[in-house]
Order: C-alpha cells, then structure tokens, then sequence
C-alpha cells in the first residue's frame, strides 16, 4: 500500500536515497518472515503449550487477520501523523509484541501478542512503501525500488521456514520471536539517522465504522473456517457466524458507499481486471500458506523431521521464489502483465498438480521438485497482480488499489492456514496423506485461477506512472 499522494519528497542523495530503501525494505522482510517463520515451529510450539491444530491456527492467523484489517487505515494516520513517526511507532509496538510471544506462558497468551505484533506491521508496511516512494521522485528509480521491494517480500515469506526450522533446532521455538528483537532495535537507529519525515498533503479521515466492519468481516469469516470442522457446519454457532458475516458485509458496503472518504474505494470493484486481480491475490497466498502448513505438519508427524529437516524441505521454494521475482518484475515492464500471470499459475498449477500425485510417502526428489515449482509459481505472480490492479487507474486511485491488494495478500494468507488446518486438525500420522489431499487440489485450483487473472490482464505493456502512483507490497 502507498499514500495516494505525497509531499515535495527533499532532496536526497543516491546513496540516501537508496538506504532509506535499504531500512524500509528491512521491515517488510520482517512482516513477510513474520507470516511464514511460526508455520514451521507449530508442531513444536503445540508440543511446548499443550495446544491441538486449531489452537495453532489462530497462532498464525490472529498475525495475519489483524494486519489485513488494519493496512489501509494505517496509511490514512501515517498520512495524518506523519510516516516516519508512524513507522517508528508501529517497529516500537512490533519489537514489545515479540518480546511478549517469546515470554508466552500459554497458547492464550501467544495468540494475544501474535495480534499485537499484527498491529504493528500493519504500520510498517504502508507507511514503509510511502516513505520510499516520497524519497524517490524520478519514475524510473522508483521502478527499480519497488521491484527491489518485491523481491525482498516475495524472499521473505518464502525463507520463513527455512529461517524457522534453523532458529528452533539451535535455540527453540521462543527463538523465532527474539531474533525480532534486535531487529527492531537496529531498524529504530537505522531510521532515526536516515530516514526523512513526510506527510501528505491533505490527511484523509478515519473512517472508523467502516474499519470496525471490516475487523469483523475477517475475524469472524476466518473463525468460522478455522472452528467450522469442530462446532459443525451446520450447527447454531456455525450458522450466527454466518449471519454475522452477512449483517457485517452489508453494513460495511453501505458504509462505505455513503461516505466521501471512505476506508475502502468500492468503487474500483466495478472494474473486472481489478476484482479478478484481488481475488488472484487472495489466491496466490491462500496456496502459498497452504503449501507450507500442510508440508510441515505432513513431514514433522507423519514422518517424524524434525523442524530443521522440514524448513530445509521448502528451500527450493525459496530459491524460485528469489530467482523469479525480479525477473517477473522485468517482464511486466517490457510485456505487460499478462505473461508473467500465464507462468505463475502454469507452474503453481504443475507443483499442486505433482503433489496431488505423490501419494503417501514421496521420496525428497519429487518434494523438491514441487516445492520449486510453487515457488517459481509464487516469485511470477506478485508484480503482475499489482500491476493489473493499478494499471490504467489515475495516480489518485492506484495508491488505493494497491492498499486493497496489500489487504488480499494477508486475507489469502489468513484463509490458506485455516483451510489447511481444517483439513489436518484430529488426523492422525498415519491419515495425514490422504487427509492432505484436498488441500493439493486447492493449490491446484489457485493456480488454474491465476490463469484467468492473466486472460482479463492488459496485454500492452505499462505506460511509465505519474510520481504520485505506486503499487503495495
């Protein structure tokens, strides 16, 4: 997500310009790590508390729920406020959240400050992206920057079970919140010395019944995916949640529409190239995260890895997550969208396609080679989905279009653990295959998804955007 518009940006060197980038950046490392790290420690940390899978779910989810909710007001306050205070305040309450997962006596605990650190990334990583943005006025260097921003994401989130796998076979799963730590405190100096002030020129109002709306939309959707299996479908309490849902949407869409500034432009949904962006947002994270949750829980109980051995499973992953995401940001400036979307959902569609066929017990070999290839699947689809939501919008419009796909990313991820928890939760060892197989075919439907996100993309290749325009992370 950026601010719509910005201030004069003050004149900058390359080289402050450029590590003002490098701080920023650091933070959205954080986040992306943040959604991914935990995946790979939730056996041990069940273990440790004493909690089943769907205590585990809200473990992630309680992270990525919040941080959904409240990316776009985020921005507005950053705008207000100022975007270097807001960023400070949101690496400050981040730094004090995982400083209180690491010390969690209980599951309750945990989920509790897993949605404090939420809070505070969703200060981080809008007001990260404005602040670089305003510190680079010339389009061209701009590119550059966001597309360093993207892969910087896109490795992130990929490398969070390997990093998490490493941190708990050498120090335990605690360990996974205090490498934060002096994270944040070397963020804290890093952006009292480089990065510059700035605010936008006209704050936008908060809209707080349409973010109220909103937090309940999602926490109560994502509950009810999470405690559905459990409670039953069609039981009472599955059935309020659904009027709940129901009630929840409508007020917010109302809402929304009757306000001038509202926290969320409906409008831009009347636009298909742009729902079917979202929606293919949703879908790319909704895979990845069920990808990795129910490689974990496959690897660590049915076959008894141990979290390093699982981390180290989903390195090919991380490696085509890495090597593709620049080259994706690449393709989009030179062809447009619409190739880049073709390779990600060809080879996420191939990888859920190989792991619906894998059976049982696949060997390391083939594992491997369907984890490459989601990764490559993932490492193609961020650049092109931001850009087919911003494409053809005024630089008014697109800041908020990318805030609202920032929002897609952390609500896919958010459903991806719940469907995947849903299927595995209660399953014992020996059931876990089978059980997992839906999940596959899931992953493999995100991907026959994005291909139709590619037939509704633009063809031509972007024009060169205003100063004012950026896409969200």
């Amino acid at each position: 997500m950026t601010t719509t518009e910005t201030t004069a940006p003050p004149a900058l060197s390359a080289r402050r310009r450029w590590t003002v980038l490098a701080v920023c950046a650091l933070s959205m490392f954080l986040i992306g790590l943040d959604t991914t790290i935990v995946n790979v420690g939730l056996p041990v940390i069940g273990s440790g508390l004493g909690v089943g899978t769907r205590g585990l779910e809200w473990v992630v989810d309680a992270y990525t729920v919040v941080l959904a909710s409240l990316l776009i007001a985020s921005g507005a306050l950053a705008d207000r406020f100022g975007r270097r205070r807001v960023f400070r305040c949101g690496l400050v309450v981040f730094g004090v959240a995982s400083l209180a997962c690491a010390l969690a006596p209980s599951v309750g605990v945990l989920v509790a400050a897993r949605a404090a650190q939420g809070v505070g990334a969703s200060m981080l990583s809008p007001v990260a992206l404005a602040i670089v943005v305003n510190a680079m006025p010339d389009p061209r260097e701009r590119a550059r920057a966001i597309g360093v921003w993207a892969a910087v994401f896109g490795l992130s989130m990929a490398a969070g079970p390997v990093t998490g796998g490493a941190l708990i076979a050498a120090f335990g799963w605690r360990s996974v919140f205090w490498i934060n730590v002096p994270v944040i405190a070397a963020a804290l100096v890093l952006v009292a010395v480089f990065v510059p002030e700035s605010r936008g020129p006209r704050a936008r109002r908060l809209d707080l019944p349409g973010q109220a709306l909103l937090t309940v939309v999602l926490c109560v959707s994502v509950g009810v995916l999470i405690e559905g299996p459990r409670v039953g479908w069609a039981s009472p309490w599955a059935i309020a949640g659904y009027l709940v849902i129901a009630a929840a949407t409508a007020g917010f869409v109302r809402a929304e529409l009757r306000r001038e500034e509202p926290l969320t432009d409906l409008a831009l949904f009347r636009r298909p190239v742009f729902g079917t962006a979202v929606l293919g947002a949703v879908a790319v994270f909704a895979a990845l995260n069920v990808s990795l949750l129910l490689t974990t829980f496959h690897l660590q109980h049915a076959r008894d890895w141990t979290p390093l051995q699982a981390g180290a499973a989903t390195l090919p992953m991380a490696l085509g997550a890495t090597l593709c995401a620049p080259w994706s940001g690449s393709l989009v400036g030179r062809l447009g969208p619409r190739p880049p979307l073709l390779l990600a959902g060809g080879f996420t569609t191939a990888g859920g396609l190989l792991m619906v066929g894998l059976g049982g017990d696949p060997g390391v070999p083939p594992l491997s080679a369907a984890h490459l290839l989601l990764g490559i699947g993932f490492g193609f689809a961020n650049a092109p989905i931001t850009d087919t939501a911003v494409s053809g919008l005024p630089p008014s419009r697109a800041g908020v279009a990318g805030a609202i796909t920032s929002t897609a990313r952390q609500v896919g991820s958010a459903i991806g653990i719940a469907v995947a928890g849903g299927l595995v939760a209660g399953v014992g060892p020996a059931g876990l295959a089978a059980a997992s197989r839906p999940g596959w075919l899931v992953v493999t439907g995100c991907g026959l998804f994005l291909l139709l996100v590619a037939r509704a993309s633009r063809t031509a290749a972007p024009e060169p955007r205003k100063a004012g325009s950026a896409a969200g992370g």
